[in-house]
């Protein structure tokens, strides 16, 4: 019997009583019986008869024809029916006794369904489409009286149905009503309310894959290719983002009461504080990293840049401090613990502001045009907004913004989404801005006096002190020009600057900007700008006075009254002067130094940011673009600190919790990619001996390293005079001749066993003395991490001369002597090891031949053959990790099995009892049992290889900036030092690299730039 005729017997006989069987149909066998009858001539019930199927079905192949046909019978003495299967002469007498209420239940069942069938239609299809495709005409769908007499009735009931369901029409629907300016402000604001939309949103949105991160839309990466094009803009010419979704925490207070609280979030031995002397004068921007109070080196909360406003003679101060939108909540609630600031009484309700002097007319035309489009729905009126909300992705709109301290006056404000950054990459990027931007010309009368516009710029220019602080930041400006390289600017620089509308001078088509170097190559003045920056005075700007920010965001001349002035030229195209209306505005200029560390491509990728007044994001974007710079997103930011060989927030900050959320919904996303793809086509981790390819377990990796060491006692070297402490398997510090072993054989199959055993030794050894952990247990681990990063600025010294490169005869001496290091000694580590024994080291890995690191690509240290067997073949790519065997396969077919047989069992009890639960406790035990990954607890993921495990690539990529491999990770400080100090000298720094999809290892050299 076919499976499409069991299922409708099954369906048919579900509601039958036990007893009673239905009696013989017509069909093509002898007696009217059909295939669908129990071959019996007694009255048997419908399970005994499925049991029988089954057995039969289950009895042999279907093409045997013993199966069909008894010895001694031909096919032509059988009956003809299809399948040639005949159960015997069927019983065509009625049954004896029957149950009268069950039978009769099982009758009104079939009469429900049936009526149910008539009364339902089975598709959605509607009247006119149900007929005849020859009998169809095109005027029946409006017009009743084409369709046939008998369907005219229906079709007219439906007609009314469809009246009653239909939402009621716009008035507004054409094209041109919604694209009326008014509108669209109210259909994006609508659209704005989960994800914040930058200024130049609408710009992005059109040219770039957008993603929804941290509250905003923000543009992932270009839609045209632009990979190789975006690293030779940061190269050779400029490269622009809009970083304007980074937060701004304004702190105002005494400058010794904001001292004394801030030197309590932050250390001395990571580098600059808050109380650096030409930051806190306002000259330089300041960058570092917070972390709870007095809680250093542990409790990280993520890097911060920090700008000073300069000393006007105030007793109050004012501080900047920049973060990425993942890091702010932690941020802003250490601050205001460290202040003691309380929520103010009267919770802040932003005004809503416009971007053009128009909205604010129409008001009363946008509140009678809401019943046009829109819309009612949970919010009532609420649901258009009018005008454009502020605040930010990264809180409530109607939210406090403010915190005051009442017992230091300290306050705390949220200027996020207040200030626009924009960021110019590249060595032209000076040039961009001065051929962008012209300083503001001086104005001693006021241009409208009924509007405020440029009032406080009229009031500042009758103040002779400022007109001459004007000019002497405009002549710096001028200088930027004749300069080849923004990094030639000492690092940070701060200028401060008030420019003109950047609206008027764009040009008539997209020109590159170029320096001019014959204006100002002999200046002495550049020289001396070079070498001594820019003065205190001149880092002051109107930015910081939010009064003056708000005047200039309000009476901004719009776009429309712009392009209505240039119609109104006599010669078109020509030069606009709007006088004294052309509106001031306030910015900063900070540099960015690009690429400090280490000795290859000093000052790549430096730039400047500008900071704006909101409302002007676009007034400036479009001017840039005209200046031929090419624009970047997230992953472009990306590229641009990898090249740079610098931490990305929150990607590369493992230790805060920003960074732990950030690791945890990439292990989701790419366990949910690896699913998709069928079975086939995954890769089997297990085999390649990949314990996490999706995560890193730094907590496991610092962990077992620890145990390690601990095992071993101290730091044993293959001299030692105490052997035995090497003994345990798995924690050795000098377990290179087990290793050897694993390798003897590597083209035989007793390697496989070798490292099952050795894996599985492995696993008891770390349930004995470290402790197993459960792979539930690791979403613990991801709230509270048991390790820290090392940033002490003298040990990253200390460790990149150690691990420096020797190039040739006593260089090395040379080196550590240059720099004032010591020598490596047990005396000297020893002392780090016991202040750190789970600590991390940012390192950057180039591949010493081909290769492509990839994301989580395990770094490994080298054994003594590998050293051997490269220095005689340079050649030599790298060993190769023999295969694992999967002891999770036998499980996992198990499980198939278990899931096929209850679906037989569901099958054949389909028509008697509903499906089964399945039981929870078997699901939950196999819900992570995946062919291909380790779902179980994770053994010593240091010696689960072949190679010591010393750890992970977080980021890794073929460098067009190196035209090698590169890659950036973090190592544990013990396995590095341990690494170290085993090592030959002329081998020192060299490690192995794998990808999680392989097992090749390829040589590297890793480095710690400092």
């Amino acid at each position: 019997m076919s499976g499409a005729r069991e299922k409708k017997r099954a369906k048919k006989m579900r509601n039958q009583p036990a007893s009673v069987t239905l009696p013989a149909e017509p069909g093509p066998f002898p007696g009217g019986g059909s295939r669908a009858c129990p071959p019996s001539g007694d009255v048997r019930s419908e399970q005994q008869y499925q049991q029988q199927k089954f057995s039969n079905q289950s009895s042999g192949p279907s093409y045997r024809k013993d199966q069909y046909f008894p010895k001694g019978q031909n096919r032509g003495e059988r009956g003809r029916g299809r399948g040639g299967w005949q159960g015997g002469r069927v019983s065509e007498e009625m049954p004896k006794y029957i149950t009268v209420s069950t039978f009769a239940q099982a009758r009104a069942a079939e009469i429900n369904a049936m009526l149910k069938a008539v009364a339902q239609k089975s598709s959605n299809s509607l009247v006119f489409q149900t007929l005849p495709r020859h009998m169809r005409r095109r005027a029946m769908s409006h017009n009743i009286k084409r369709l046939p007499r008998r369907l005219q009735e229906i079709a007219r009931k439906e007609a009314e149905k469809a009246v009653h369901q239909k939402k009621e029409q716009s008035k507004t629907k054409c094209r041109k009503a919604r694209r009326r300016h008014i509108n669209l402000v109210a259909e994006f604001n609508r659209r704005q309310r989960k994800n914040i939309w930058l200024e130049t949103h609408i710009w992005h949105a059109k040219r770039f894959h957008m993603v929804k991160k941290w509250g905003y839309c923000l543009g992932d990466s270009p839609t045209e290719k632009s990979y190789r094009a975006c690293y030779r803009a940061m190269t050779k010419h400029c490269l622009l983002q809009d970083l304007s979704y980074y937060c701004c925490l304004e702190l105002t207070g005494k400058e010794n009461e904001l001292l004394k609280q801030l030197a309590r979030i932050c250390s001395i031995d990571t580098g600059l504080t808050f109380e650096e002397a030409c930051c806190l004068s306002g000259r330089f921007e300041g960058s570092l990293n917070l972390y709870r109070a007095d809680r250093y080196p542990e409790d990280m909360l993520g890097p911060i840049t920090f700008i000073w406003k300069p000393r006007d003679g105030s007793e109050n101060r004012q501080l900047w401090i920049w973060m990425h939108p993942a890091l702010k909540q932690d941020m802003l609630r250490e601050l205001k613990a460290v202040f003691q600031c309380s929520e103010p009484e009267e919770i802040y309700i932003p005004e809503p502001i416009t971007t053009t002097i128009q909205e604010e007319k129409q008001v009363d035309v946008v509140l009678s045009l809401g019943k046009k489009r829109k819309k009612e729905d949970k919010e009532g009126e609420k649901a258009v907004p009018v005008k454009k909300i502020i605040g930010d992705g990264t809180r409530d709109p109607f939210q406090s913004y403010s915190w005051i301290s009442q017992t230091t006056g300290i306050v705390i404000s949220d200027r996020t989404m207040e200030i626009l950054r924009y960021r110019l990459i590249g060595p032209l990027s000076h040039s961009v801005l001065t051929e962008t931007l012209k300083a503001a010309s001086l104005q001693t009368e006021v241009a409208d006096s009924e509007t405020e516009l440029n009032n406080w710029w009229v009031e500042n220019c009758k103040d002779s002190e400022k007109v001459s602080l004007h000019q002497r930041q405009s002549a710096i400006f001028e200088l930027l020009e004749g300069m080849s390289s923004p990094s030639e600017m000492p690092p940070g620089t701060i200028l401060g600057l008030t420019v003109g509308d950047p609206r008027v001078n764009l040009p008539k088509k997209k020109t590159k900007a170029m320096p001019d170097f014959e204006k100002y190559q002999d200046n002495d003045k550049v020289r001396q700008l070079y070498l001594e920056g820019v003065p205190v005075d001149c880092a002051h700007s109107f930015i910081w006075d939010q009064d003056i920010c708000k005047n200039v965001t309000e009476n901004k001349i719009s776009e429309q009254d712009l392009n209505h002035m240039r119609a109104q030229l006599l010669v078109p195209g020509s030069h606009l002067d709007l006088g004294p209306c052309e509106s001031k505005i306030p910015i900063l200029l900070v540099q960015q130094p690009g690429k400090m560390a280490g000795e290859d491509r000093p000052g790549w990728g430096s730039g400047w940011d500008i900071y704006l007044p909101k409302g002007w994001g676009m007034a400036f974007w479009i001017p840039f673009i005209y200046r031929g710079v090419r624009v970047g997103g997230l992953q472009e930011a990306l590229k641009h600190s990898e090249y740079q060989r610098t931490p990305h927030a929150p990607n590369d900050f493992p230790d805060c919790q920003a960074g732990m959320q950030f690791a945890k919904e990439l292990e989701t996303s790419l366990l949910e990619k690896f699913k998709r793809r069928p079975p086939a086509k995954r890769a089997n981790y297990v085999k390649l001996g990949t314990l996490s390819p999706f995560v890193c377990p730094w907590g496991q990796l610092t962990k077992n390293w620890e145990g390690r060491m601990k095992a071993s006692g101290e730091f044993v070297h293959p001299s030692s005079p105490h052997p035995e402490l090497c003994a345990t398997e798995g924690h050795s510090f000098c377990d290179s001749k087990a290793e050897v072993v694993k390798e003897a054989s590597p083209e035989t199959g007793e390697v496989e066993e070798t490292m099952e055993i050795i894996s599985s030794e492995g696993v008891l050894k770390t349930e004995d003395v470290i402790g197993a952990q459960e792979f539930g247990e690791r979403d613990e681990t991801m709230t509270t991490s048991d390790f820290i990063v090392l940033r002490s600025e003298k040990l990253l010294m200390q460790l990149s001369a150690w691990c420096y490169p020797t190039a040739g005869k006593d260089r090395r001496l040379r080196l550590i002597s240059r720099l004032g290091q010591k020598e490596m000694t047990e005396d000297v580590f020893l002392p780090i090891l016991m202040s750190y024994p789970r600590a991390l080291v940012w390192v950057n890995l180039s591949l010493l031949r081909k290769g492509n690191p990839e994301l989580h690509a395990m770094i490994c240290i080298p054994a003594e053959d590998d050293l051997v067997h490269l220095s005689k073949d340079k050649l030599f790519c790298g060993p190769q990790e023999p295969k694992h065997r999967d002891i999770f396969k036998h499980k996992v077919q198990k499980l198939k099995e278990e899931k096929k047989k209850k679906k037989k069992d569901n099958t054949k009890a389909l028509e008697s009892d509903p499906p089964s639960v399945p039981d929870k406790k078997t699901t939950e035990e196999h819900e992570d049992l995946i062919l291909g990954l380790w779902s179980d607890a994770l053994p010593d993921i240091t010696s689960h290889c072949s190679r010591t495990l010393l750890g992970y690539v977080t980021r890794g990529d073929f460098s067009l900036a190196a035209g090698c491999g590169e890659a950036l990770g973090f190592v544990s400080l013990t396995g590095l030092l341990y690494m170290l100090y085993n090592q030959p000298a002329d081998k020192k720094g060299l490690v192995l690299l794998r990808t999680p999809a392989s097992l090749q290892y390829r040589f590297a050299r890793l480095n710690i730039e400092v």
